[in-house]
């Protein structure tokens, strides 16, 4: 590859091949062959390999579209909006959620984005309190659910099953859907709603 080295090029690049190899499989040795260099080289634009996944890692909670509400948007779709965005934006590579929950920092831009976000739900009635661990929860929440998710043997059953838990694996399709995610988020939101009107 002749392109210039860039820290932008090192994440794009580690972004393609985590979806490639996944993350057990990306190595910054790895990425330097890729990109026809020498590991060392690598070095004058990332400081670690951890430097990099937080790179990475930014590259796809940015993708979610983090920022404050629309004009108009209530809180409550706001947040439900958020979450699947953060989601899908998890689920659009290879061990996304392995990544980011693995991440130990992050850029300025997404620290002033959150600021944005806190504003807004402080604007709202929320206390700055409240308002953290709100999007806390829901991020932790959407995390969990996608690392469950793209985690290999998931939905296995190593015993048998009881009558109770069959059949509402039958009602439900099981307890990794859309349909579950879409009941934790909405129970999340709702209980958001009730604490906020204690806090009135």
């Amino acid at each position: 590859m002749n392109k210039k080295l860039t820290r932008q090029l090192l994440i794009e690049t580690g972004l393609r091949l985590l979806d490639e190899t996944g993350l057990d499989g990306l190595t910054v040795r790895r990425l330097a062959t890729e990109l026809g260099v020498q590991s060392p080289a690598l070095y004058w634009h990332i400081t670690t390999k951890q430097d990099l996944l937080d790179g990475m890692a930014d590259v796809i909670v940015l993708a979610a579209g983090m920022g404050p509400p629309k004009p108009g948007e209530s809180w409550q779709d706001w947040l439900i909006r958020r979450a699947r965005a953060y989601r899908a934006s998890l689920k659009s590579h290879r061990d996304g959620a392995r990544l980011v929950a693995g991440a130990t920092s992050l850029s300025q831009e997404a620290i002033d984005l959150f600021e944005e976000e806190l504003d807004a739900m402080v604007a709202a009635g929320f206390t700055p309190g409240l308002a953290l661990r709100t999007i806390s929860a829901l991020s932790h929440y959407t995390l969990g659910v996608v690392l469950r998710e793209q985690t290999e043997g998931r939905g296995r059953w190593d015993g048998t099953p009881g009558p109770t838990l069959r059949a509402a694996v039958a009602g439900t399709g099981g307890a990794l859907n859309e349909a579950t995610f879409e009941h934790g988020l909405l129970a999340l939101v709702n209980g958001t709603a009730q604490a906020l009107a204690n806090t009135s």
